[in-house]
């Protein structure tokens, strides 16, 4: 038993190396056929269009929820040590650094990146990239690039306006709700939040948009056994792309402090 258990985890362990080396060789693929001839610019306008313009209203009502709930916790929190005056900062921060980046690349994979694999994986099941390919059509060309590149630069616009969505939450509630001073809400956040800060969120957007992306047209490139296989790389792309994310974050947190460290920068 112990055996065939060793065995088990041998085979898994193959099985995911194996399928992470396709995605690393297809997320090449595609992102070299972003500058290849061809540009698909109105391919790239319907793309991002979809992505960026159609996710605005679910990413700002999220933000101000998230930043109306965040800061009244870190409020019942401070309130306890008497240190009220830093609910801003902290919230800023954790907004700026951690929950914007997350939580936008979250609600673009579930929302996008779903689709972007519902769709590649209805053309694979029904022979049209089959089509494109025997017209002599670049699928790569035609359909990944475009859908890449609209996900990376979308994703870090839509993180910037969580952020701004959720520090108006923010405000709101302390200075309306909580009755804290509005001067002494943005001194301390002007104090404390650096304008690195706000970049290193952006940054994460940017990965994390490249990311689900690549995940996502993968698994709706590959998807086949009909409306079951479609619906399988569908749901296997966006579960993917989130569990790719918070994992992630963790890793570019700590690149990014030994990046300071490195340049003798102190966070």
């Amino acid at each position: 038993m112990i055996l065939g258990i060793f065995q088990y985890i041998k085979r898994q362990t193959l099985y995911y190396l194996e399928s992470f080396g396709e995605l690393v060789v297809f997320g090449w693929k595609g992102s070299r056929s972003i500058f290849s001839r061809p540009f698909r610019f109105l391919e790239f306008v319907r793309h991002f269009e979809f992505i960026g313009n159609r996710s605005f209203f679910i990413v700002a009502l999220t933000g101000l929820f998230t930043g109306l709930a965040l800061s009244f916790q870190v409020y019942l929190g401070f309130k306890i040590v008497n240190a009220t005056n830093l609910v801003g900062p902290v919230v800023a921060l954790g907004i700026a650094r951690e929950l914007g980046p997350v939580l936008t690349g979250l609600i673009i994979a579930a929302r996008a990146g779903g689709a972007i694999a519902a769709r590649l994986g209805s053309m694979r099941v029904n022979e049209q990239m089959d089509a494109l390919d025997v017209m002599g059509v670049d699928t790569f060309n035609y359909l990944i690039g475009p859908r890449i590149l609209a996900a990376t630069i979308s994703t870090p616009l839509l993180t910037a306006i969580f952020d701004f969505f959720a520090m108006f939450g923010a405000w709101i509630l302390v200075v309306f709700l909580v009755g804290l001073d509005q001067a002494v809400f943005w001194d301390k956040i002007a104090q404390v939040v650096k304008v690195r800060y706000l970049f290193e969120g952006l940054f994460k957007a940017l990965v994390f948009g490249y990311l689900f992306s690549i995940v996502c047209t993968f698994k709706g490139y590959h998807a086949k056994g009909g409306a079951q296989g479609v619906g399988e790389a569908t749901n296997q792309g966006v579960v993917n792309s989130m569990v790719s994310i918070i994992v992630l974050d963790y890793f570019l947190m700590n690149l990014i402090r030994l990046f300071y460290y490195v340049m003798g920068i102190q966070d």
